[in-house]
């Protein structure tokens, strides 16, 4: 029995984590576009999943533990030995890991757009701002020197 809701909880995971790798592509695509209205209706629509993975990951190791096993790969396989429905409860767990740690670059990847982008408008604002003065070369390639610049508000 407890196999059959690990399994249900697997299967309900999957389902779940293939939604969440479509919504961080596009998440990805909108922060590209810094269509705002969208990022925010993708983050709305991410966070039951989120909330929902989460509370289930829980729950799956709730089972291993009344079971009086382990929370890990090696308890999941005490019970898959035990189980006439073991080979599908470990392939089920295998196909989750692999969603998820593709999920994990992807949060990677957004997360490496979202640092650039903040770099990018942090400079543009120091620029306007006439705090932060903007790398310009000189003619032998070197860094020039630029004198104190005004703000563009002050130009």
């Amino acid at each position: 029995m407890q196999d059959t809701n690990l399994l249900d909880l697997f299967n309900q995971d999957i389902d779940h984590a293939k939604r969440l790798l479509e919504l961080m592509d596009e998440e990805f695509q909108a922060l590209g576009e810094r269509d705002l209205t969208r990022l925010e209706s993708l983050i709305a629509e991410k966070q039951p999943l989120l909330a929902q993975l989460d509370q289930h990951g829980r729950q799956r190791s709730q089972l291993l533990v009344n079971l009086r096993l382990s929370t890990d790969r090696a308890g999941l396989e005490q019970l898959a030995n035990a189980s006439p429905r073991g080979a599908e409860l470990l392939a089920r767990s295998d196909e989750l890991g692999q969603l998820l740690e593709h999920c994990q670059s992807a949060n990677q990847r957004n997360g490496r757009l979202i640092r650039a982008n903040q770099t990018s408008v942090g400079s543009m604002l120091g620029i306007l701002r006439g705090g932060e003065m903007p790398s310009l070369y000189d003619s032998r390639g070197t860094t020039a020197r630029i004198g104190h610049q005004r703000p563009l508000s002050q130009a």
